[in-house]
């Protein structure tokens, strides 16, 4: 009778208990199922362009914890709105994915910026009177550096080191060429390299002499190297520095995502990418430095060194740092007559271009690095350079099988007829610089002639027809970052002083030239699961343009950067 007694009392002291704590516990118990999803931002009322061809449009989008939560109307996304949640009204302005530039040279484009810019000068006087600007600052013994310089600019005459000796008497001078494919150099810097008349040209480069046989101060591609090592090397913080000064450059043009091709020229040592990436980027990246994402390609020499990292890290060491590929070259530049061309130079009868790689060497290294699963990129500006990587690439793709590669030709300037048809049907990637056609235009047809230069020349619609993925970039500081003024030379194609397109039916539309710079170019380097559009789940990387109208973009592209946000949060301004 007790037990029973006992039994009844527990039994009923639980029920008490149940009655009392059951909706405490069924409160906190639905809280955690029933928890909202609040947004940390809601963007509305505007027109935003998402690059995701299942939802081209949207006014508004919501975002939580970097992410992208839902892309819609504004009604759609109340159930994420809460006290928490900001609100960003674009007043009807338009919005677009946070630009990729798909090929740039950070550490090249830092650290120009706080050396001699020569980029636009137009004449020999303001050469020579920013070069002695730059010495007189400048301790004897001391380099001077700097690039930027294009001679067509002033009618095509090269520079030569008589022009700034009497000015740099006590300071060696290397100025590279815009292109990046040529530098040139005074007496002293000449004397310290022991470059002299009887200097042969090396494979893959030419030492630029007079009629009496004296070196001008002039070395192309692998030539530079006979001069460059001998530069005092950037120190850690000057390439800290630059990165920095970099990224800046990049937020201020809407640019969220870049693909950095590095410190790296034919016949140049293959180490400074390798020590940007662990001094400089991986650096900031553990300090919480980073203020765009990159993706990182090495010298094609080193594919087994990324490949043996990737299996260690995976591709994506974090949000900010992407393992990309390997990158080689297979010939020079247009501006400096060193791409190889089937047909010579008008201005040089016997100079076909150089190809700046043996091509055995070429093929064997890409077949390992396909191989072992690594994309490659190849530098190709010539009409015969580009079908050699062409026939490269077909081989290797016969050799090693079927696979996703997205293999890259970057820059893909001089194509041969039939070339842009043989890009769509191997797969092949055309990375390709819209900006550059500005420059080119007119040294074009100087150099190829007319009828070659119109044939062939920056072929972005026959591309895209031939179902060819086009990632645009930059190539800066050969060119500004600028995807804004890419998209409208891309559309419009009217150089400086013209009137009229240069070979208009190469315009593209307004979406294909933002596509190039989003989504595209994202696929373009394997990052389009995370980046390149305005999508659900997503990283939230987004532009807010000063455009109010759709219409007036998509005729003019007449606008500028106000906003740039990276994971939704304002980074710029």
């Amino acid at each position: 009778m007790a037990m029973n007694l006992l039994v009844l009392v527990s039994g009923f002291i639980a029920l008490v208990l149940a009655i009392v704590w059951l909706p405490i516990l069924d409160t906190k118990w639905w809280s955690a199922v029933n928890s909202p999803v609040v947004a940390d931002l809601v963007v509305k009322n505007g027109t935003i362009y998402t690059s995701d061809s299942s939802l081209p449009f949207a006014e508004a989008m919501a975002i939580r914890h970097g992410r992208i939560l839902r892309v819609g109307n504004y009604s759609s996304l109340q159930d994420f709105i809460f006290d928490g949640t900001k609100e960003l009204d674009l007043k009807g302005k338009v919005v677009v994915p946070g630009f990729f530039d798909s090929h740039v040279h950070m550490m090249y484009g830092g650290l120009q910026m706080a050396r001699v810019v020569l980029r636009g000068v137009n004449s020999k006087v303001e050469f020579v009177r920013k070069v002695k600007e730059a010495a007189r600052d400048k301790h004897e013994g001391c380099w001077i550096l700097g690039g930027g310089w294009n001679n067509d600019l002033w009618g095509g005459e090269l520079p030569a080191a008589s022009w700034i000796d009497d000015v740099t008497p006590n300071n060696p001078v290397w100025l590279s060429r815009m292109d990046g494919h040529m530098g040139f150099a005074n007496s002293l810097a000449l004397k310290i390299a022991e470059i002299t008349n009887y200097t042969e040209d090396p494979v893959g480069g030419t030492v630029m002499k007079n009629s009496n046989g004296e070196p001008t101060g002039l070395l192309i591609d692998s030539a530079m190297q006979l001069l460059v090592p001998l530069i005092p090397e950037d120190s850690v913080e000057e390439r800290r520095d630059a990165m920095i000064r970099a990224s800046k450059v990049a937020l201020m043009n809407g640019v969220t995502t870049v693909v950095d091709v590095g410190r790296y020229l034919p016949g140049a040592p293959v180490e400074p990418p390798w020590e940007d990436f662990s001094d400089v980027y991986q650096w900031a990246d553990t300090r919480g430095e980073m203020l765009i994402r990159v993706c990182l390609f090495f010298p094609l020499e080193t594919w087994s060194r990324l490949h043996n990292l990737i299996q260690k890290t995976g591709r994506a060491l974090s949000q900010w740092i992407y393992l990309g590929g390997v990158k080689a070259f297979a010939d020079g530049s247009l501006g400096s007559n060193s791409a190889l061309m089937y047909e010579p130079f008008v201005d040089e009868p016997l100079n076909y271009g150089l190809q700046v790689t043996e091509l055995d060497i070429l093929s064997n290294m890409t077949m390992e690095a396909d191989k072992s699963g690594l994309q490659v990129a190849i530098h190709a500006i010539g009409d015969r350079a580009n079908d050699l990587i062409l026939d490269l690439y077909d081989s290797v793709a016969s050799s090693n099988g079927m696979k996703d590669r997205r293999f890259r030709i970057e820059h893909a300037q001089q194509l041969s007829p039939g070339a842009a048809a043989r890009f769509g049907k191997q797969s092949i990637v055309a990375s390709v610089q819209p900006e550059h056609l500005l420059d080119d235009a007119d040294s074009a047809g100087k150099k190829l002639g007319v009828e070659r230069a119109q044939r062939g020349s920056y072929l972005f619609q026959s591309l895209l027809t031939s179902n060819t993925l086009l990632a645009f970039g930059s190539d800066w500081p050969v060119a500004n970052i600028n995807p804004l003024g890419g998209i409208r030379t891309a559309m419009k194609r009217i150089p400086p002083g013209w009137k009229d397109a240069w070979i208009p039916s190469e315009c593209v539309t307004v979406t294909d030239a933002l596509n190039a710079y989003t989504i595209s170019a994202a696929y373009a380097c394997f990052l389009d699961e995370e980046l390149g559009s305005l999508s659900t789940g997503k990283l939230a990387d987004f532009v807010l343009l000063s455009s109010v109208s759709w219409d007036d973009f998509a005729t003019e592209a007449s606008a500028s950067v106000e906003a740039t946000y990276v994971s939704g949060v304002q980074a710029y301004p």
